[in-house]
């Protein structure tokens, strides 16, 4: 199994009347501001341990498990409201550096939540890193009435136990899942991330730290405007890290594309791209080196 070279401390701080979880690296320095990281989507903070491991510097990191997700356990839900991402970043800055800038990376659907709270907080972030939060198709009005029954019968559906999350036998299983999910992954990393990305029941199988209400459609629509009004406000450097895979293809089929994305970064001010080679969307797995050196070399920028 992969061998962490630096461990890190897990704790629980209690977040808008939850019980957050919250991973830590590193020590904290008054010289040197915290870097905050948020994983993606069906993620969780120890994701992040790869690459942090390879950074060459002893940095103060901060990932939090978002509601719902790893051990953050959101309670009885049976539907999940992007603001409350950016509510629960709000507070968990505002818990570990109560004044002053921060340095903020974000991954995926983290990546989403970052640039947003960059525009709606500006002052509080000095540098911002965004690894493929590409965000979401632009949708109309109209689609309104679809989306809201759609969200509707999802729900209900959860409630009927038609959307509950797959289980596996093993921890092994978990591992093979994900590396299904990612072929680029090696195995010790796998069975590593199995370890932190499920866990074992009492009847013996292993269950996804992922809630299942999770995979019920947001209701409301993803408004292009809005996210380009907050875009506009960005006064960080950015640096946007892409991964030479083309997920936006796969995922999206045309109706979102890489270079509508690129379109939409034309808003913000500062903002530099670098692309990792040889990886897909998961680039903290798959090329963790080069990512710290691209993180590092943009952080310790003058």
């Amino acid at each position: 199994m992969y061998q962490v070279q630096r461990p890190s401390l897990s704790r629980f701080v209690p977040l808008r009347h939850l019980n957050y979880h919250v991973r830590e690296w590193g020590t904290p320095r008054p010289q040197q501001l915290p870097l905050f990281m948020v994983h993606g989507w069906m993620d969780v903070s120890a994701s992040f341990q790869f690459v942090i491991d390879a950074l060459v510097q002893d940095r103060h990191i901060i990932a939090p498990d978002w509601r719902g997700f790893g051990l953050t356990d959101p309670g009885e839900v049976d539907n999940f409201w992007f603001p409350d991402y950016l509510a629960d970043l709000d507070a968990l800055i505002d818990h570990f550096q109560p004044e002053g800038p921060i340095d903020l990376l974000g991954h995926s659907m983290g990546g989403n939540v970052v640039m947003q709270y960059a525009g709606i907080r500006p002052t509080r972030i000095r540098r911002l890193i965004n690894l493929e939060g590409f965000g979401l198709a632009t949708t109309q009005p109209e689609q309104a009435p679809t989306r809201y029954a759609q969200w509707m019968d999802e729900m209900k559906a959860l409630r009927q136990g038609e959307k509950a999350l797959k289980t596996y036998p093993s921890a092994s299983a978990v591992a093979q899942r994900l590396m299904k999910t990612n072929p680029r992954l090696d195995t010790d990393k796998a069975e590593w991330l199995a370890q932190h990305w499920a866990r074992a029941m009492p009847d013996g199988e292993w269950e996804i730290l992922g809630h299942a209400a999770h995979k019920v459609t947001n209701a409301h629509l993803f408004r292009v405007e809005e996210v380009l009004a907050m875009y506009q406000r960005i006064t960080a450097p950015v640096l946007n890290v892409e991964a030479s895979d083309n997920s936006m293809d796969q995922w999206w089929k045309g109706r979102f594309t890489l270079a509508e994305y690129h379109q939409r970064l034309m808003s913000v001010k500062d903002v530099q791209s670098v692309t990792i080679a040889n990886a897909g969307h998961m680039m903290h797995h798959d090329r963790p080196l080069e990512l710290a050196q691209h993180i590092e070399a943009f952080l310790n920028q003058p």
